[in-house]
């Protein structure tokens, strides 16, 4: 259903500003002039991943590579960041050629991500960044930010999506977002979960995505009669009109809809019982001749709701979703964490690994594969070291693909709708025990042989000199 809907041809990323250097966290960049002070220039490797997944949450839909590669693209320090820095009384004891060193820093690593779209599970490395340490560490706070934001919205939305078994939805969250440029990357990652529009006009024009809108209670209650709205509205929009029924009398609003005919776009219903409104409201425009009218419905809803309402019949065509979808009211945050895995000291290779409780973590870059069924279905993924040799003719073409190399963008990346089409395909080919709304069942992932033999090496290791 088309309501009232623009597109632009504008870039599917936005390009981020030109001077991100302090959007970060303090001790990145207290950790930076130390490294600095004792002259350490090795090579990192740090991984992004999730620790363990959100209540009621079985997969990931990986999102925001797009913004990550710009940040890393273009970070640099201006002078007044470098000063606003030099001056903080935590900097006192730093060597000043520390700060020119910032004033020249540009990203110079190399960066392996799952294509935006691509199906992710607990443990498994989204995004992989190998760079002169303190590079690497720097921006750390920022990839987190983009990456666990994105991705928990694109997850979301594909949630509400399946709910919607084949309806359209569209992302209605803006004024519920944490900000407007929260907003706008909630509208971009909710496309990539499947949502075929948003909205937000500047994220339609920003990423080229379809914008839709209705009208407001206000509008209709800016006239003397209801009716009068309506005309109004429907003169000026006479191809997209989408009426809003509830801000008197949905039943009787209805009836007053079925003036405009067969050629009205939509109603929308925003309150109330929805399933007994929207058999109400479908017998009236059926009865007046205007199958083809259909039923938006929004206010509050998300996926328990949407499948809720199906479920008992009701006839609504598409949805509208903010709140619960901008926002992920229900699990608002992703635990996506940054850590080291390798460092390279004279071209030897120092594995790395964490022995915290409950935040252990595998040593080694890794890499991500996903095997399937003779049918094509996803069967389980196994996390192997990076250069580990993989042969089975069940398993996928490696996930994490290189996307940088000398701090500069080396392939295409998927537009946004590849990305949606990347993200609907792989979820079809996910059985449904593992896609459930709720109480859905563990989706296997395992650490090959040779990484887990290695993870114990280093354990033993470890032991002996601590």
């Amino acid at each position: 259903m088309e309501l009232m809907t623009g597109e632009s041809s504008a870039n599917s990323g936005a390009t981020a500003p030109r001077s991100l250097g302090l959007a970060t966290d303090l001790y990145e960049l207290t950790m930076a002039a130390a490294y600095y002070a004792h002259g350490r220039r090795e090579r990192a490797s740090f991984e992004l991943f999730v620790r363990k997944l959100p209540a009621e949450r079985s997969y990931l839909i990986a999102a925001g590579l797009h913004q990550a590669l710009d940040y890393l693209r273009t970070l640099s320090f201006s002078r007044e960041e470098v000063a606003y820095l030099r001056a903080l009384p935590a900097f006192a004891h730093v060597p000043p050629s520390f700060f020119d060193y910032l004033r020249d820093f540009r990203f110079s690593g190399e960066v392996w991500a799952m294509p935006e779209g691509t199906l992710a599970f607990a443990g498994e490395p989204l995004l992989r960044v190998t760079a002169p340490i303190i590079e690497a560490q720097v921006v750390e706070t920022y990839l987190l930010a983009t990456i666990n934001f994105q991705t928990l919205i694109a997850t979301k939305a594909t949630r509400i999506v399946e709910a919607a078994r084949g309806r359209d939805v569209i992302e209605f969250g803006a004024r519920r977002a944490h900000g407007m440029e929260a907003a706008l990357y909630a509208a971009r990652a909710a496309f990539i979960g499947g949502c075929v529009g948003t909205s937000n006009v500047e994220a339609g024009r920003l990423f080229d995505l379809p914008v839709y809108g209705t009208a407001a209670h206000s509008w209709t209650m800016a006239f003397e009669r209801e009716i009068d709205a309506f005309r109004a509205y429907y003169q000026v929009f006479p191809d997209s009109t989408t009426l809003l029924l509830d801000t008197y009398d949905t039943l009787a609003a209805a009836r007053l809809a079925t003036e405009f005919g067969p050629k009205l776009r939509g109603v929308r219903l925003d309150s109330g019982d929805l399933v007994e409104l929207a058999k109400q409201v479908r017998a009236i425009l059926d009865q007046a001749g205007m199958r083809q009218t259909k039923i938006l419905a929004s206010g509050d809803l998300n996926e328990f709701k949407i499948a809720e309402v199906l479920a008992a019949g009701a006839p609504i065509d598409l949805f509208g979703v903010g709140t619960e979808l901008s926002t992920s009211r229900d699990a608002p945050a992703l635990g996506g964490v940054y850590k080291l895995v390798e460092l390279e000291v004279n071209h030897h290779i120092e594995p790395k690994i964490k022995l915290s409780r409950d935040k252990a973590t595998y040593p080694f870059r890794k890499q991500v594969w996903r095997e399937h069924g003779d049918d094509g279905t996803f069967i389980g993924d196994v996390i192997t070291i990076a250069d580990e040799v993989m042969s089975s003719r069940s398993l996928s073409d490696p996930l994490l693909t290189q996307v940088m190399k000398d701090g500069e963008i080396i392939r295409q990346l998927p537009s946004l709708r590849e990305a949606q089409a990347n993200a609907r395909g792989q979820l079809a080919r996910l059985p449904a025990a593992y896609k459930a709304l709720a109480h859905a069942e563990c989706y296997p992932v395992q650490f090959s042989a040779e990484l887990e033999r290695q993870r114990q090496e280093k354990l033993k290791e470890l032991e002996r000199n601590h």
